[in-house]
């Protein structure tokens, strides 16, 4: 049995001043994946809206893993009531695992960590290093300048026009973790090399 196949990625932010309208999706993302029995993976943090994916997935009676570099461990950032706990040597090895323990990726907004989780991920799937579905989503229109970006790489040639189906945007957490879990049948940027 595939140990992974319901585990699902959330990339965010951990900053406590942000809006209490990015909160409450992060909220309403933890327990919906709660609630169609999936597993959070995050970057382990107790703060912001990583902190609050977590504690509503937990509130929920979610399973949760973290992941999170020794570095952070050591300054007591982590979440401490993670059902897993997984200690990583640094930054890199942490996207790493978390990438490798998922099937699906969410992000919800965030700042420049975030951008860069997420546009990695999206490299690794082009590059078929990363076979799950990619979820941007997009609270408030959070990342409209972000997509439209990507768009404009796109239109100046910089990315094919194939690119746009390496992510799926959704608008709410329902959306979000159903594109998350929806059956990926196969990967055609696999042999993209």
């Amino acid at each position: 049995m595939n140990e992974k196949k319901n585990n699902i990625t959330v990339y965010c932010a951990s900053s406590t001043s942000v809006y209490e309208k990015y909160f409450e999706a992060a909220r309403q993302l933890g327990t919906e994946i709660a609630r169609r029995g999936a597993t959070l993976v995050s970057g382990a943090g107790s703060m912001g809206l990583m902190g609050a994916v977590n504690d509503a997935a937990i509130a929920a009676g979610g399973k949760t893993i973290g992941v999170i570099p020794r570095f952070m461990v050591e300054r007591n950032w982590h979440h401490k009531n993670l059902g897993q706990l997984i200690v990583t040597d640094g930054m890199h090895s942490r996207k790493e695992k978390m990438a490798e323990l998922s099937t699906g990726v969410i992000a919800l907004p965030g700042g420049i960590g975030t951008f860069e989780e997420l546009l990695e991920i999206i490299t690794w799937r082009q590059l078929g290093l990363y076979e799950g579905n990619i979820v941007i989503l997009n609270v408030a229109g959070y990342y409209d300048h972000l997509l439209e970006m990507l768009s404009h790489a796109i239109d100046e040639k910089f990315m094919k026009p194939d690119h746009r189906e390496l992510w799926i945007v959704a608008r709410t957490a329902e959306e979000a973790v159903e594109a998350a879990l929806s059956k990926n049948e196969h990967n055609k940027f696999s042999a993209k090399f």
